[in-house]
């Protein structure tokens, strides 16, 4: 068994996304490329976002600090502290109001 907190694991992804040039930084904390299930630690300063891209299968995104929209599917929705968001099956954006610490937990539909 394994332990990880993920408000410090949070705080120390905001703190490498400040210093990278593209506003953001993420961590796996648990699975990868050879699970079906996927969990992400996600930071991204305020006014950046996840451009646009492909759902890969069934996704969430919790968030951890600050405020976040998800757009996708023709909608947007808010996320604040403890809001989890269902990611639409269809191409979506993530994008930070405010420095953001989310967490992706993705599972893999196709191969």
């Amino acid at each position: 068994m394994e332990k990880s907190s993920l408000t410090a694991l949070a705080r120390e992804q905001l703190q490498m996304a400040k210093h990278a040039a593209s506003g953001r930084s993420s961590d796996t904390v648990y699975g990868g490329h050879e699970h079906v299930l996927r969990q992400t630690v996600i930071a991204i300063m305020a006014g950046r976002e996840l451009s646009e891209h492909e759902n890969p299968g069934e996704a969430t995104v919790h968030v951890l600090l600050g405020r976040v929209r998800l757009n996708g599917d023709g909608h947007s929705w808010e996320g604040s502290p403890g809001d989890l968001l269902i990611i639409p099956p269809a191409r979506h954006s993530l994008e930070a109001l405010e420095d953001s610490a989310v967490l992706l937990t993705v599972a893999k539909t196709g191969t």
